[in-house]
């Protein structure tokens, strides 16, 4: 170890500056090393953002019309798989009237769908949520989600039960037996004309079903 009160004037001064020297090189090695790592550190946060940026950009957007007991009515933009909760959630929340007894909130929406969301107040709750003729939600007479055309009022005659087909004007309970006996052997009728092919009904009695009834 040097003894600095053994050394002359001019080796104390050589000392001194010597030790301001490598403490000036150990001070900006540690300054260049901190800065670097923030600069990787901020380099990768920027890479992490623009990939979710991306990945936000890249979501499908769905489009669909919500109407009923809403607070906004109208066309709302989503995000592919959202559901019927955030359709509800866009239209500005449930009116004050809204009854949720047939809604599935949880069900994952298609591109297109038409949702109505029925008041407590409605008198026919047919229909609430239709795609392309297919209904996805419960209806006030049947459970849906089959590949039925039902319309509102109609007796869709490939799920109507013996009641509901005997209300029809000349279908009493034998023909509407001889339907649901059909539908059993041959499967759905294909159109609301297959049901000529029921015993029974002709086409007179046809003329007199076609503007009351559904496949």
């Amino acid at each position: 170890m040097i003894d600095i009160n053994n050394l002359t004037q001019t080796q104390k001064r050589i000392f001194i500056i010597g030790i301001i020297i490598a403490v000036g090189i150990i001070a900006f090695y540690v300054y260049s090393k901190d800065n670097n790592y923030e600069e990787i550190s901020t380099e990768e946060i920027m890479v992490k953002n623009e990939t979710q940026t991306e990945e936000t950009t890249d979501t499908e957007k769905i489009v669909v019309h919500i109407m009923g007991a809403v607070k906004n009515e109208g066309i709302v933009e989503l995000n592919e798989g959202a559901r019927v909760s955030d359709a509800i959630n866009s239209a500005g929340g449930l009116a004050e009237d809204a009854d949720m007894s047939k809604i599935n909130l949880a069900y994952v929406l298609e591109d297109g769908v038409k949702i109505r969301i029925p008041s407590i107040n409605d008198e026919h709750t047919e229909e609430y949520i239709t795609t392309d003729g297919v209904e996805i939600v419960e209806s006030s007479s049947q459970t849906t989600q089959n590949g039925g055309n039902s319309k509102s009022g109609l007796i869709n005659i490939n799920t109507a039960n013996e009641t509901e087909l005997d209300s029809l004007p000349g279908i009493g309970p034998s023909i509407a037996a001889k339907i649901i006996n059909y539908r059993e052997e041959n499967g759905d009728f294909a159109s609301i004309e297959d049901i000529k092919n029921v015993n029974g009904i002709g086409d007179s009695k046809f003329e007199e079903l076609k503007d009351l009834i559904c496949v």
